[in-house]
């Protein structure tokens, strides 16, 4: 059977989630004993634009208008700087539990942003599968965690907002530009543009990580956080937007608590119950509804 770019998108996707859960687990405890917030996004931003750059060497690549080329240095601000500074910073301010809540939100702002800027329809088919992956998300996230919002995890509560909001930007304003260049073009010059911007953020805790103290399971679990959660999940994000709406791309944040909760359960770390069920099929019937209507939208 041969795949459509739709169904390319939705496995690119797909698989993106599936880095994303990985990641609690493999990337647990590198902060702030093995290294620092904005040590480890210096990182991030350096080695992906490494990673796109020897890509391109091996990919046809297209020469960007000047236009887009200005467009792309500020959205690089809300896709990759913004959005890791505030994700990883305000993580090590709060509990992971909180982080996830409040990611939550980020689909709202996607549909927003989608119709006040791409001036897209949003129907009782978007609502109710919006709805829908939100309460399968919820349910699967408060039966098992002890949600904890303070005053000891309003800064890093506010600092998650922040992050979710500024890739909602992201996703939305960098559709039209990725209808028009391919996935390494334009991953390769954001991710130039953004580490130019992250050396005066993160070079001098970077120089000041101890990295005598590296084992080889630190260097493990940041060569994975480099390599799989930045520059691969990022390259998959980014080609499932070109084939597929904003609000399809944002909706597929909420499988992230499900795909987690599935592989502690293959690892015997967990066990499953009618509420993982029950929220796994919420979740699944939310993004199919999402999609139903977005390709009718695409079709008209």
């Amino acid at each position: 059977m041969k795949l459509t770019e739709s169904i390319k998108g939705h496995l690119a996707l797909f698989g993106a989630q599936l880095i994303y859960a990985l990641n609690y687990s493999i990337a647990k405890g590198l902060m702030p004993n093995a290294i620092g917030p904005l040590a480890l996004v210096f990182f991030r931003i350096i080695g992906a634009c490494a990673f796109f750059w020897l890509l391109s060497l091996f990919v046809k690549t297209q020469k960007i208008e000047k236009q887009d080329l200005k467009k792309m240095m500020w959205l690089t601000l809300f896709g990759v700087v913004i959005n890791q500074v505030f994700f990883i910073y305000g993580l090590s301010k709060t509990f992971p539990i909180n982080s996830s809540i409040v990611m939550i939100s980020n689909p709202i702002m996607v549909f927003m942003f989608t119709m006040l800027v791409l001036k897209q329809k949003i129907t009782w088919f978007n609502f109710s599968g919006l709805a829908l992956a939100i309460c399968g998300a919820l349910i699967l996230l408060l039966y098992h965690n002890n949600l904890q919002f303070g005053s000891q995890t309003v800064m890093g509560d506010c600092m998650t907002l922040i992050n979710a909001t500024s890739w909602a930007i992201f996703v939305v304003l960098i559709k039209p530009i990725m209808q028009k260049y391919n996935t390494v073009t334009v991953m390769r010059t954001m991710f130039l543009f953004g580490s130019i911007y992250i050396i005066p953020i993160g070079l001098a805790d970077a120089i000041n990580t101890n990295y005598q103290g590296f084992t080889l399971q630190i260097i493990g679990a940041l060569f994975f956080v480099v390599f799989a959660t930045t520059f691969l999940a990022y390259l998959l994000n980014i080609y499932g937007l070109q084939s597929l709406s904003p609000n399809v791309v944002s909706m597929y944040i909420y499988l992230q608590p499900f795909l987690a909760s599935f592989f502690a359960i293959v690892f015997g770390k967990d066990e499953l119950t009618l509420t993982k069920i029950v929220s796994g099929i919420l979740i699944i019937c939310g993004l199919y509804l999402i999609n139903l209507k977005s390709k009718k939208i695409q079709h008209a």
